[in-house]
C-alpha cells in the first residue's frame, strides 16, 4: 500500500509541475512505474504461483493436511486434480488439491516425525 501512496504522490506532483521539458522524462517515469510493479507485484505474485503448483504435485498418500475451510485429515488417495482425505476411520472427503493449505501440511508432517 505505501508504495502505491507514493506513487500516487509522484503522479501528482508530476501533474502539478509545470511543462518545462522534453517527453523523454516522462517516459523515463513510465519506464520506472513498469519496473517498481514488476519486480514488487508481478515476479512475487508468479513465483508464489510455481510454489503452489509444485506444492500441489508432491501432496503424497499419508500426508496429513488440513483444508482452507479447517478440515484436519489424512491422504488416503490422490488423484490428477483431487485428493481423498481420511478425516476420521472409514470416512472419507474428496477435495479438490488446491483446497490444501501449503503452510499446514509442512506445520503437521513436522509434528509427525
Amino acid at each position: 500500500m505505501q508504495i502505491l501512496n507514493l506513487i500516487q504522490f509522484i503522479l501528482l506532483q508530476q501533474a502539478a509541475a509545470p511543462k518545462k521539458g522534453s517527453g523523454m522524462s516522462s517516459l523515463i517515469f513510465i519506464l520506472l512505474l513498469v519496473f517498481i510493479f514488476y519486480f514488487f507485484m508481478i515476479r512475487p505474485q508468479s513465483k508464489q504461483n510455481k510454489e503452489q503448483q509444485k506444492f500441489r504435485e508432491s501432496l503424497k498418500k499419508g500426508d496429513r493436511v488440513v483444508t482452507i475451510g479447517g478440515v484436519h485429515g489424512k491422504i488416503s488417495d490422490v488423484h490428477e486434480t483431487t485428493v481423498e482425505l481420511e478425516v476420521e476411520n472409514g470416512v472419507h472427503i474428496t477435495f479438490e488439491k488446491s483446497a490444501i493449505s501449503q503452510g499446514a501440511v509442512t506445520a503437521n508432517n513436522a509434528e509427525k516425525k
